[in-house]
């Protein structure tokens, strides 16, 4: 098993464990595109892969059918090249004499990557397929990878599939971008070493998608770095927007506008409000676009703090999509230093409060570990008053419901200097506890928990109003 590798551990022993067994294995592994599959996969079984193709997005059946041909002929070099088969049923049993030829004492591995694209509409590739694994692959000594960046096509037609492949998936990795413990590392490994607030502002621009990472120069500042890669003509993400819905969904401008619908707003929307912001009919088409978005890791499902199953909130999560579309849509023809300016103005300082808050919602493991409740069962919500009995509303992004008889009510502050507490934010912060008290009639402890970027600088406003206080550092932790 490939050790040297960033990051991915867990997975690289799943795909370990699947080349160990005694038996087949069916490993699906999906993710969103750019996020490393296909390098994983790769980076786990080496040499070990005895067919690989990737299918060729919006490639007709004879295409597929012919480039499938051609792989084969690359890895078995037969004396009489393989022709063409007429269909998908014929081409896997072009792919079994060949493994029963070459591997008849050794595992093979049977790479499929981008299976979506292999399975295009009305050629019969998924029932080929399930044929293939059901009668022969199955009883037999190998292992097949089946990848996809649709990753709510690989749940809906191969993980939750009716007919042939029902129940045969043996094991599956969702891969998810690095979190900020796997970035540090990733680019430390790349020769970068940005400090920790550095660090952040890159992954508030790009997320952990490890392809755009590879972008981030040696001896470049975080907004140097964004400036190249984001507003440069020549940077990877200048026309990346473009190309990442289109790649995963089929009218792919649907779940575009269902993304800007949620990019306007910070504190997310429920269906009705996605529905009334779209102009989508309440049906199951919009039902769907909005699970695709949430299976592909785009979009966030959470709870309002004691509120009904039907109050579930919606929330753009994917930092480089909510990077574009209030960045970089609009000043994509200004070039490079487009972000030197940018960077120091107010709709970034309002930008980058709401941004912080999306990363600490994902960091949550890592937060619990800081507080020391990592095993602790704990549920993560948000709360959000319009008005209250004490007169004012409130809204909660964060807060941590605990087993253990307690509450912690986070503040989270994007600064760049250490952080401290004016007597009207004290005011502010013990008015916002006492509202929540009043409104919810809890009766845990509730810790009020200050998460800044840079370390609280007690005063005489800070004690007695902040219980807890975190910075950035915590987000680092593993998890």
């Amino acid at each position: 098993m490939q050790q040297s590798m960033v990051g991915r551990q867990q997975e690289l022993a799943v795909l370990d464990k699947a080349f160990q067994s005694k038996e087949a294995e069916l490993v699906a592994v999906f993710g969103r595109r750019r996020v490393g599959k296909t390098f994983l996969v790769r980076a786990a079984y080496a040499d070990k892969i005895g067919f690989e193709i990737t299918g060729i997005q919006h490639g007709t059946v004879r295409e597929q059918l012919q480039h499938f041909t051609d792989r084969l002929n690359y890895h078995a070099r037969p004396m009489l090249p393989f022709s063409a088969p007429v269909n998908w049923q014929q081409a896997f049993q072009m792919l079994v004499l060949y493994l029963e030829t070459h591997f008849k004492n050794k595992k093979a591995v049977v790479f499929l990557d981008e299976f979506p694209w292999l399975a295009a509409r009305k050629s019969e590739f998924l029932r080929a397929f399930g044929l293939f694994w059901n009668s022969w692959a199955s009883q037999n000594n190998v292992v097949i990878v089946i990848c996809g960046s649709a990753a709510s096509w690989m749940i809906t037609n191969v993980v939750r599939d009716k007919g042939g492949l029902h129940n045969r998936i043996t094991r599956r990795i969702h891969l998810s971008p690095f979190n900020l413990y796997e970035t540090e590392l990733f680019l430390k490994s790349r020769g970068v070493r940005l400090d920790r607030y550095q660090l952040i502002q890159i992954y508030m621009a790009m997320g952990g998608i490890p392809h755009y990472l590879k972008e981030v120069e040696v001896g470049k500042t975080a907004t140097q770095n964004i400036d190249q890669i984001c507003f440069s003509p020549q940077g990877l993400l200048h026309e990346e927007f473009l190309q990442l819905y289109p790649a995963l969904f089929d009218h792919a401008e649907h779940h575009i506008r269902m993304v800007r619908a949620l990019a306007g707003t910070w504190q997310g929307l429920t269906r009705a409000e996605i529905l009334k912001e779209t102009g989508f009919s309440d049906g199951g088409s919009s039902s769907n676009i909005l699970e695709e978005l949430v299976n592909s890791g785009f979009v966030a499902a959470y709870y309002a703090f004691g509120k009904k199953k039907k109050e579930l909130r919606y929330r753009l999560t994917d930092e480089f999509s909510l990077f574009y579309l209030q960045f970089i849509e609009n000043k994509r023809s200004e070039g490079a230093g487009t972000w030197q300016q940018l960077a120091q103005t107010q709709s970034w300082k309002s930008w980058s409060g709401y941004a912080y808050e999306s990363i600490c919602l994902k960091h949550v493991p890592a937060i619990k570990k800081a507080l020391g409740i990592a095993g602790i069962y704990s549920e993560a919500s948000a709360f959000y008053l319009k008005k209250s009995v004490l007169g004012r509303g409130i809204q909660v992004d964060l807060l941590l419901d605990r087993n253990d008889q307690a509450i912690n009510l986070f503040e989270i502050k994007f600064y760049q200097v250490p952080f401290a507490v004016t007597k009207e934010q004290a005011d502010t912060f013990r008015l916002k506890t006492a509202i929540f008290k009043a409104e919810t009639h809890t009766t845990k402890q509730v810790f009020f928990t200050l998460l800044t970027t840079f370390p609280l600088v007690s005063n005489e406003h800070s004690l007695g109003t902040v219980d807890v206080a975190l910075d950035m550092d915590c987000l680092f932790e593993p998890f």
